[in-house]
């Protein structure tokens, strides 16, 4: 496929790109600072500037959209700018690829929706494992920004008639960042903000290489996440611990995530090719 990316060169469109090219696909990508990959074209632009997103949707024709564009996190700027950029720029990129066809739309939703991310204080969840039925309760612009987002690409998928897909991705991680596991294993309290869930950026790539070749899934909002947890803990320990009193509404698997993708899986079919424990020694 011909696909435009939005925001290709942060890290985890960078993950992605790269597995993309891999499958064979013809990558375009839409961003203020250029990615410089080997195979893939870079239009420098912003994703709230309408004229300049259908200046690049006139390179095409693109068979697919993947809009990663964002201020990807609270206090990077003002609550004002991370809702405007986000919001707005997803609501200009999503109607203009409408309008010029594109049948498969892809977006970057967050877990942050959950609400336990960026949160004032520990919030706990309604229930878990976290699916796509959980209630979201953002306490921040950011995945404020993401609930909004997803009813944008809802109203889109239903003018149009396009697939549109909206990933919740977890924690984006590379080989790299592996090296600080053994670190975690000592304080894992940090990490209960993301719900100890993480997905490999090469697995990320994979999934969303499905969800672009899948047909006729009409508007699916899908978490993102490795199968497993980021620590060598029974799932069943980590909720008691850090959870407490918070309802689980089924078995939890030895390490399974907090964080469910069976739709994931059921869907599209994805598997997991990539573990933490490739690279980090289980500690006895």
């Amino acid at each position: 496929m011909r696909i435009l990316f939005t925001g290709g060169s942060g890290k985890a469109g960078r993950m992605a790109i790269a597995v993309l090219l891999q499958k064979g696909h013809r990558v375009v990508n839409f961003d203020l600072r250029p990615l410089g990959m080997p195979g893939v074209t870079d239009l420098a632009g912003d994703v709230t500037d309408p004229a300049a997103v259908t200046a690049a949707l006139a390179a095409g024709p693109f068979e697919a959209l993947v809009h990663f564009a964002a201020i990807p996190r609270p206090l990077a700027v003002p609550d004002a700018e991370m809702f405007r950029v986000n919001v707005l720029g997803t609501e200009i990129v999503l109607h203009a690829a409408a309008r010029a066809g594109v049948g498969k739309m892809v977006i970057a939703s967050s877990e942050s929706i959950y609400g336990m991310c960026y949160a004032d204080g520990t919030m706990q969840p309604e229930r878990l494992p976290l699916d796509e039925t959980t209630a979201v309760t953002p306490m921040d612009s950011y995945g404020l920004s993401k609930v909004a987002n997803e009813a944008v690409a809802r109203m889109v998928q239903r003018q149009s008639g396009a697939d549109v897909l909206c990933l919740r991705m977890t924690l984006v991680l590379g080989p790299e960042d592996y090296a600080r596991f053994p670190q975690d294993f000592a304080n894992p309290a940090p990490r209960r903000r993301g719900s100890f869930a993480y997905v490999d950026g090469r697995d990320l790539g994979a999934a969303l290489h499905l969800a672009l070749t899948a047909q006729g899934l009409g508007f699916q909002i899908l978490n993102v996440a490795q199968a497993e947890s980021c620590l060598p803990l029974a799932s069943a320990d980590l909720v008691r611990r850090f959870f407490p009193g918070v309802p689980v509404t089924r078995p939890l698997g030895p390490t399974e995530s907090l964080v469910c993708t069976a739709r994931l899986r059921r869907l599209l079919g994805h598997v997991d090719g990539h573990s933490w424990r490739d690279h980090v020694a289980v500690p006895r």
